[in-house]
C-alpha cells in the first residue's frame, strides 16, 4: 500500500485525480446537477472530486493492490468510480492548478477502482472557508463502472 498526503486548492468547489495524460480531463458536461448532489463527477481519464470549501483541503490517496476494507461509519459520504489510468501516472491537482506543476504519482496502466470517501462535511465556519473536511481516496485494481453513491451523508 502506498499513502499520499496532499493540500490542495479546491477552487470552484473542487479538485482531479486525472490520467497524466494532457488530451484529458475535460469535466465540463459532467458536473450536471446529479454530480453535483454527490460530489463527484467523471469523465473519461478523470475523476472531479466536489469539496465544501472553496479553499486549500486535506486529501490522502492509497494506492491498494486489492480493494480494502473501509470502516463506513468512519465517513460521511462514500463514492465509488472508475478511473482508466493508460499512461501510467496519475495527477493530483486543485481544479485551477497549473498542471505541469501538479504531483504526480506512478500507477501501473489500467482500471482502478477508486472509493472516494469524505469527512467533516458539516464542519464549515461561518466563513466558509474553515473547516475539518478531508476527502480520502482508495485506489485498486476493478473495472470500468458508473459513479455509484455507497453512502449518502443524508443517510445520517
Amino acid at each position: 500500500m502506498q499513502r499520499h498526503q496532499f493540500q490542495l486548492f479546491a477552487d470552484y468547489y473542487q479538485f482531479y485525480i486525472q490520467d497524466d495524460d494532457a488530451s484529458f480531463g475535460d469535466l465540463a458536461d459532467a458536473w450536471n446537477e446529479e454530480a453535483v448532489a454527490r460530489l463527484l463527477a467523471v469523465a473519461p481519464h478523470v475523476i472531479g472530486v466536489g469539496t465544501v470549501r472553496n479553499t486549500t483541503v486535506p486529501v490522502t490517496v492509497e494506492i491498494h493492490d486489492a480493494r480494502p476494507e473501509i470502516d463506513f461509519a468512519a465517513w460521511e459520504q462514500v463514492n465509488l468510480a472508475s478511473l482508466v489510468v493508460g499512461s501510467g501516472r496519475i495527477v493530483v491537482a486543485g481544479c485551477t492548478d497549473y498542471l505541469p506543476d501538479a504531483a504526480r504519482l506512478d500507477l501501473a496502466a489500467g482500471t482502478y477502482e477508486v472509493l472516494v470517501c469524505y469527512a467533516g462535511l458539516d464542519s464549515l465556519r461561518e466563513d466558509g472557508l474553515e473547516g475539518d473536511d478531508r476527502y480520502h481516496l482508495f485506489f485498486y485494481p476493478g473495472r470500468e463502472l458508473p459513479p455509484q453513491v455507497l453512502k449518502s451523508r443524508s443517510d445520517g
